[in-house]
């Protein structure tokens, strides 16, 4: 891929500067599709380096916070982002908080428990008849992964599970990118980004992301805000770039012009 191609729109380098003069900035980014490839197995996600310098510098910056807004339980996002120590974090798609020592874990009452015993039983039944799929547990709900399997049985997985969870009260289902989300908490990344906005403080935010749940927070961004979208689904953002290495060249922008904007400050 030629250096072209990598290039960010003259729009969107318009709009890093702009909002890289705001007086509290907050950097909020999906990890999956977006600091990090797409991968086959969870696991083996891991942020471009490009990426992960970029946001560690942007972390240091004064008047500046970054946050990662992911699906991923914060357990797992902590062990594959390796995120700075000054990054908030929200994991579970806004079911799990972290904004330092002393945040409080989630926890479930009884009732919530017994849907999530329930969900479990539901979505293993399933992938014991479906080669290919498989399960992933968060604290707050189960994760039902399709990118291994054949088309047309990826596709009854879902619809499958699908047609039985939804008529359980209390679950709440989000389809992705090969994955179907099961929660027994009600959350979602247009409510965390709203969160990140009152609790930082934030007067503009810049928020990249890839998937679908994306468009929850970015449709939750005011005048003012920065919303891009990776990859070439349908979007609501503003603007679009077409990979996580063009996430880590926008990270790079910002930060360039970040700089500039909070050392001529005074």
């Amino acid at each position: 891929m030629t250096a072209e191609h990598l290039s960010l729109s003259p729009e969107l380098l318009e709009a890093v500067r702009d909002i890289a003069a705001t007086d509290q900035l907050l950097v909020a980014l999906d990890f999956d599709g977006t600091l990090s490839p797409i991968v086959d197995r969870a696991e083996d996600a891991r942020p471009l380096p490009r990426s992960a310098a970029a946001l560690e510098a942007l972390a240091d910056l004064p008047r500046t916070t970054t946050a990662l807004i992911s699906g991923r339980a914060l357990d797992s996002l902590r062990l594959v982002a390796s995120p700075p120590g000054s990054t908030l974090l929200i994991g579970s798609h806004g079911a799990e908080v972290w904004l330092g020592e002393g945040s409080l874990g989630l926890e479930l009452d009884q009732e919530q428990r017994a849907k999530l015993d329930s969900v479990r039983e539901v979505l293993a039944e399933i992938v014991s008849v479906a080669p290919g799929t498989l399960l992933e547990h968060k604290p707050a709900g189960v994760v039902l992964h399709t990118r291994l399997a054949n088309d047309d049985v990826a596709e009854d997985a879902v619809e499958a599970a699908t047609r039985v969870l939804r008529e359980y009260p209390g679950v709440y289902l989000k389809t992705g990118k090969r994955v179907l989300e099961t929660s027994v908490v009600h959350a979602s990344k247009g409510e965390a980004v709203e969160f990140l906005r009152q609790a930082t403080g934030a007067t503009a935010i810049l928020f990249a992301g890839d998937d679908v749940t994306d468009e929850d927070a970015l449709g939750r961004l005011m005048r003012g805000d920065v919303g891009v979208k990776v990859g070439l689904d349908f979007t609501q953002a503003q603007y679009r770039v077409e990979a996580p290495v063009h996430v880590a060249e926008l990270l790079e922008a910002l930060l360039r012009e970040r700089r500039r904007a909070t050392t001529s400050t005074p």
